[in-house]
């Protein structure tokens, strides 16, 4: 995915949480698990996209947000970052995350 490509799925007025993970990283694969949970409670809130680091089409945009560990996960509202963490969170601390910036404007 090009830069340019990214930046108009995230430039959305809703939240976009995007994954960032390896197919061979044993803590994003449960990510993913806790990803799919989240996405069916807050799918009227939230939309999450998830890029593999190691594809071609990707490196790009690794570099531009400077991705040094698998599992990173980055907020997006209007393509403006709102939260970023790295490693494995729980369902709950995410819900929390999503609860408190669903209603924060970006402008």
């Amino acid at each position: 995915m090009t830069i340019d490509n990214f930046k108009a799925i995230i430039s959305n007025d809703r939240l976009i949480l995007v994954d960032f993970y390896a197919t061979w990283c044993g803590p994003c694969r449960a990510t993913h698990l806790i990803l799919d949970k989240l996405e069916q409670a807050f799918v009227d809130d939230v939309d999450i996209i998830r890029i593999d680091i190691d594809h071609p089409d990707n490196v790009e945009l690794v570099r531009y947000y400077r991705i040094m560990s698998v599992p990173t996960l980055i907020l997006f509202r209007k393509g403006r970052k709102l939260w970023r963490e790295s490693g494995v969170l729980s369902v709950e601390s995410l819900a929390d995350i999503i609860y408190r910036y669903r209603r924060v404007e970006v402008f």
